[in-house]
Formats: C-alpha cells, sequence, structure tokens
C-alpha cells in the first residue's frame, strides 16, 4: 500500500496531535488517581493537579528568588551583590564598577574614617617583589544571548605584609608561626568539602603566599598538603586525625602532624559560630578515605561530642594547651564562640593569674557558616563577630595580656572593607570560609549536608566532583586573595596608614538610626551593655 504525501501528512498530525493531547491526558489521568487515593498530603487528595503545580513552585521557589524576585541586596545568607563582590575578583581580578553604591545609608553601619591627606601608593609598607603567575578571564564577547570570555595568563603582585609588619603567633613557642597576609582560610574539613574544592584551595592560597589553610575538624588530608601552603591543623571534640580507634587521644599521631613541615599551629575548636556543638557528617559523605583520615568507621553518620573529655574547665584546658605546645613546639590556639561580655573573663583571670594560655583565639561569630548545623543553633546561639571581638580585645587589654595572644575573627568578613572594620574592633587576622567556597564555584545551592552539591564543592561524590575543574579553579582562589590583600592595601591609605596592620579603634566611626557619629568606644559600651545577661 502506498501513502501519498497527503496521508503522510495526515499521519504525522495524527501522532502530533496524541503526542500534544493524550499523552498529557494520559499522565493526568495517572497523577490525579494516585493522589486521590494516598492519605500523606491533603492538599494532593482533594486537588491532585493544583496540589502538584504546588510543590512544584514551592521546590523550585529558592531558585526563583535568587535569580528572579530578590534584589540584589536582599538574599540571605548572601546576597547578590555580596555573591559578584566574591566572584568578579575571583574571576576578572576587579572590583570595581561605576555610577554610584547601593548600599543604605540611612541604615545603621560602621564607617572608615578617611584622612584628610591619604597615603601614596609609594609611601605603603608593602611586599611586591615576587610577582605571582595567575589566569584571569578576558571578556571578548558579552551580549545578551551569547558572551564569550577567555583564561589568560596575567602577573599579579602578591600585596604582602612586609617583614616589619608581619604577625608573629606564638612568638615564645619552639617554632612561632609568621603571617604576611592578614586573610586566610577558615576550617573547611575534608569530608563536608571534596577532594577537588580542597585541592583547588590549597593550591591558590599556597600560589599566593603567606597565607594558611585551617583544616577544620576532619583533620590534615593529603589535599589539603597539595598546594604547599601554610596549615593550621584543627583539632575537635571528636579528635579526628589525632585519635586511636577506640576514639581516645594519640600524642603520636600528634607528634607526626606537627612533624609536617606545612603545619603551623594547632587550633582547638571548642565551638563554631553556626553550631555551639560537635561537628556532624552524614553518613553517605564518610567514604572509605575520610574514615580512614579521622579514624572512624566508614559510611556511619558521624557526631562529635559537644565538648572535649580531656578537660572539663580552663585550668584543665590550659593544662592541655600547654602539653600540646610542649610535645609538638607549635603555637597553640582555641576556637570559640563567645556567649557574653562575661563568658571571657574566667580566661582572661586566668591567662593573667597562671602565666600560660593559647597563644592565639579565634573568635567566630554567629552569623558564620557551615556545612550541617541546626536551625536554633545558626539562628539563636552567640554573639555575632563584631561584639564578640571587642570583648575579647579589650577583657585581654584589661588584664594586660593583650600582647600574648593573638586574634583571629571570623563572621561574613568577605570584602576589605568588612575586614577593616573588624582589624579597627581589635582582631590581628581575618578567617575567611563560604568566599572562599565562592571563588572556587558554590552558587549557594544551601545543600552542603546533603552530598548533592550541583557544582561538585560541598561534596564526596565522585561524578558531582567532575564539574570543579583544579586547574582552573585554583586561580579563582588566588586571584580573590591577592584581590582582597591589595583592596586592604587600599582602604589603608584612605585612611591615612602606610599598612592594614595599623587599624585602631580610631580609624573607625558608627552612624546610628538617628545619624549621630559615635566613636568605637561609645558602641562597644551599648554593646556590652546589651550582651550582659
Amino acid at each position: 500500500m502506498e501513502f501519498s504525501a497527503t496521508n503522510i501528512i495526515l499521519l504525522a498530525t495524527c501522532l502530533l496531535v496524541i503526542a500534544i493531547i493524550i499523552i498529557p491526558l494520559l499522565m493526568f489521568g495517572y497523577i490525579y488517581g494516585k493522589d486521590r487515593k494516598q492519605d500523606q498530603h491533603a492538599i494532593l487528595r482533594n486537588f491532585p493537579i493544583l496540589g502538584k503545580l504546588r510543590y512544584i513552585f514551592e521546590k523550585t521557589g529558592p531558585e526563583l528568588r535568587q535569580y528572579l524576585f530578590d534584589d540584589d541586596r536582599s538574599g540571605k545568607p548572601f546576597s547578590r551583590k555580596d555573591y559578584q563582590d566574591i566572584v568578579m575578583p575571583a574571576k576578572y581580578q576587579k572590583n570595581m564598577f561605576g555610577f554610584g553604591s547601593i548600599r543604605d545609608f540611612e541604615k545603621a553601619d560602621f564607617y572608615v574614617k578617611n584622612a584628610m591627606f591619604p597615603k601614596q601608593q609609594s609611601e605603603l609598607e608593602v611586599d611586591n617583589d615576587k610577582e605571582i603567575h595567575s589566569k584571569v578571564y578576558e571578556i571578548q564577547e558579552d551580549n545578551l544571548l551569547s558572551r564569550k570570555e577567555e583564561l589568560q595568563d596575567k602577573p599579579i603582585k602578591p600585596w604582602l605584609l612586609t617583614d616589619k609588619n608581619t604577625v608573629v603567633i606564638g612568638p615564645s613557642s619552639r617554632a612561632p608561626f609568621r603571617v604576611k597576609s592578614l586573610v586566610g582560610m577558615s576550617a573547611m574539613s575534608y569530608g563536608s568539602l571534596g577532594e577537588h574544592a580542597i585541592t583547588a584551595l590549597s593550591k591558590g592560597i599556597g600560589m599566593a603566599g603567606g597565607a594558611w589553610m585551617n583544616t577544620g575538624e576532619g583533620g590534615l588530608s593529603d589535599y589539603h598538603l597539595k598546594g604547599d601552603t601554610d596549615i593550621i591543623a584543627q583539632i575537635g571534640p571528636g579528635l579526628f586525625g589525632v585519635r586511636s580507634k577506640n576514639g581516645e587521644f594519640s600524642w603520636d599521631l600528634l607528634k607526626k602532624k606537627a612533624a609536617i613541615p606545612q603545619v603551623k599551629a594547632f587550633e582547638l575548636k571548642l565551638a563554631q559560630g553556626a553550631k555551639t556543638r560537635g561537628g556532624h557528617v552524614d553518613a553517605e559523605k564518610v567514604t572509605e578515605e575520610i574514615a580512614n583520615i579521622r579514624n572512624v568507621e566508614p559510611y556511619k553518620e558521624i557526631n562529635s561530642p559537644n565538648r572535649f573529655n580531656e578537660f572539663d574547665d580552663v585550668p584543665t584546658m590550659f593544662s592541655f594547651i600547654e602539653k600540646i605546645r610542649n610535645h609538638t613546639g607549635l603555637p597553640v590556639g582555641i576556637k570559640v564562640v563567645l556567649g557574653s561580655s562575661d563568658s571571657f573573663e574566667e580566661i582572661a583571670s586566668y591567662m593573667k593569674e597562671s602565666g600560660i594560655g593559647p597563644d592565639f583565639i579565634t573568635i567566630d561569630g554567629s552569623e558564620g557558616g557551615t556545612g550541617a548545623s541546626f536551625q536554633e543553633l545558626a539562628d539563636r546561639v552567640g554573639l555575632p563577630v563584631k561584639s564578640a571581638v571587642m570583648i575579647v580585645d579589650q577583657t585581654l587589654k584589661k588584664y594586660g595580656i593583650r600582647d600574648r595572644t593573638k586574634i583571629i575573627a571570623s563572621g561574613k568578613l568577605f570584602t576589605a572593607d568588612r575586614i577593616a572594620v573588624v582589624l579597627a574592633m581589635g582582631a590581628d587576622l581575618v578567617n575567611i570560609a563560604r568566599a572562599f567556597m565562592i571563588s572556587v564555584g558554590c552558587i549557594m545551592a544551601q545543600i552542603c549536608h546533603t552530598n548533592r552539591c550541583p557544582v561538585g564543592v560541598a561534596t564526596t561524590d565522585a561524578k558531582l566532583q567532575e564539574a570543579l575543574v583544579i586547574d582552573e579553579k585554583q586561580y579563582r582562589a588566588l586571584n580573590y586573595l591577592v584581590t582582597l590583600r591589595e583592596s586592604l592595601f587600599r582602604i589603608s591609605a584612605a585612611a591615612g596608614l602606610t599598612s592594614p596592620t595599623g587599624f585602631n579603634h580610631e580609624h573607625i566611626s558608627y552612624i546610628d538610626e538617628h545619624h549621630r557619629v559615635k566613636n568605637l568606644e561609645e558602641w562597644y559600651t551599648i554593646q556590652k551593655s546589651a550582651s550582659t545577661p
């Protein structure tokens, strides 16, 4: 039987009608029948089709808000503007814009005091002797429906502190830690982040020089060491990396870690800003390799204890710190979340009385991030970083021991102006975590705890990690860090300083909601009163 052209067209039309009308009707019929019989969701039982649409919009809501409905400054925990402030330096080593700031100048906030006679670039105390080989993107075409950019070689300056301004942690230890960058990477464990992300960050920060990586409580992995950067090895209550199979502290493993040349200091994690408790890793993230590093069982959920079993008060904690310092010869610090202005008094008092204590204190603000936490802890427990830093700084000064201990601040300090404010409040150094994640590809999907990170950052899934190309992302981490350091020198010059290490209380003003100008001491007095129970 022969088919004419007309018959073929009619047949094709019928098939098309079936595809467009009959198949969707069959699908809707199946969904209707199935959801009318289920007893879990009331809306689906009464309105199967409309209810399904409701769940579809609910599921895609975060993405729709992020890209279509939130304005540039309204997204949380990082706005679109915040995201751009990280990505632009990372990809293009640029943070310049035109027309005017979109900051809300009617809102109470901190401001850096500019000098009448700022410093010239030639007057800055900066070490730019050795150029760094980097790669940045150059845009060839940027139209509505097409964009073309190419990664190109570019030599950049490192913007390091001079030897004169180098920050020395633990000067009385056998091996002091000398830091030529005011910014380093905050604690992010291998396991919370995958090996591709950790490796790219290690290589990028290593190329920048002068900075550090904090291993997080998951322990030191080979991926942290890939980039030959300085390491602060964190020890959490779970003792991962320095524990025996039965969970006891291992002084032999500690000594082995200390013997690694890149390991410059140890940090005892008492708490974290987004979770004032031990860490958590879902079972599917605990691969054989991660289990081996942590000395735990593979593919079993990990929940660290709330606190260390090795000490239960300030004197026993200080004794443990002293034992680690003597055993390793390296500086030892603590990571804390402050609860009130009085909560640090006991530590400072005992430091004065005993003559011992931590070489550095990392202050993690309640606005800090995490791979996994509980809502009630992240939203409501602990003080924000600015209040906490000033409390620690002022309390150490009160007891005459400020010079013995460095303060590292952590909590959404991802631009130079934010860092300048917290340095003026008393911090010596700054930790950054989520901004470094964004620099290597994080799109803020906020599913870090699921092991399904779509861009291969916060996942150990080998297939998903293929998206994160180490040889490209390492340069983004490098560019972001170096641009941040350059920006710090730029804002220092505007304030009349030759180095960002010179920031103090005199360089910051606070403008309240009634546009009244207050100095930092006035603001601190108000915050201290508010934080005291």
